[in-house]
């Protein structure tokens, strides 16, 4: 499950919407089925960008975590999350349509109430209609990796999209990331672990042994990544990758607490 979002860089110059996007808008098809199910369904569950703050004990009917998961993929993992825990509502954010499509029809063939999606650019979503303290965690699984030196300042988790997703986040609150590539992982390692307002669920490495990783652009040995929450479950690709022997990094860090 690969999705990419837009990167946070307000203001900067040459970007129409404030920011480098990292996603690109593929134009995949959609099956019938998956059209069938994203027509009738999203106008139901899906939240439309709006440039104003969303009610989103309002948007799900009732008080009740809130878990804000950006590039939902085909959705599989999405709806097995929300499937396995009705006590949380989860707000996910998608760009490619054909995932919306797929999302909807799992939704719809497991009769999840705790659901809702938006098919829009995440930066634009979490900058203008999340309110501050508001979500009680963030997902980000597998985001596209950008691998080419010259396209990394297209990942998601950079320092200033990383210092808005805290913003949202209530106090104690979490954000979890994943990954299957290593160079990603150190950055996010180090990213989030530069973050103030940010505390490592597990012991951070000392800034010797990240500087030392960085370096030598390998993660092996190196403390500060957390084990595979039970909540997060493998998904075929992911599965895929453990068998040829690919590495899966987990990280996951909470606001701190005034």
């Amino acid at each position: 499950m690969e999705q990419t979002e837009g990167v946070y860089t307000e203001g900067r110059a040459g970007h129409e919407h404030g920011h480098i996007r990292s996603f690109v808008r593929r134009a995949g098809r959609m099956s019938e089925a998956q059209q069938r199910y994203y027509d009738a369904l999203l106008p139901k569950i899906g939240v439309p960008y709006q440039n104003a703050p969303l009610d989103l004990a309002a948007v799900f009917g009732r008080t009740a975590p809130k878990i804000l998961e950006i590039g939902c993929g085909m959705g599989e993992t999405t709806a097995r999350i929300a499937e396995a825990h009705p006590e949380n509502d989860y707000f996910g954010l998608e760009v490619h349509v054909p995932g919306v499509g797929a999302l909807c029809k799992l939704i719809a063939e497991k009769g999840l109430t705790n659901l809702r999606i938006g098919n829009h650019d995440a930066v634009e979503v979490v900058r203008d209609m999340l309110p501050e303290a508001s979500l009680d965690g963030i997902h980000i699984f597998f985001p596209d990796p950008w691998h080419k030196t010259r396209h990394k300042k297209r990942r998601l988790i950079q320092p200033e999209f990383v210092a808005l997703l805290t913003s949202r986040l209530k106090p104690g609150g979490y954000i979890h990331c994943a990954t299957d590539w290593e160079n990603y992982a150190l950055q996010m390692l180090d990213v989030l672990g530069r973050e103030p307002n940010l505390a490592n669920s597990v012991a951070n490495p000392s800034p010797e042994a990240l500087a030392a990783a960085l370096e030598a652009d390998s993660a092996a040995g190196l403390a500060g990544f957390a084990p595979k929450p039970e909540y997060r479950p493998l998904t075929k690709f992911e599965n895929r990758g453990l068998r040829l022997g690919h590495g899966v990094w987990d990280l996951v860090f909470r606001r701190r607490t005034p």
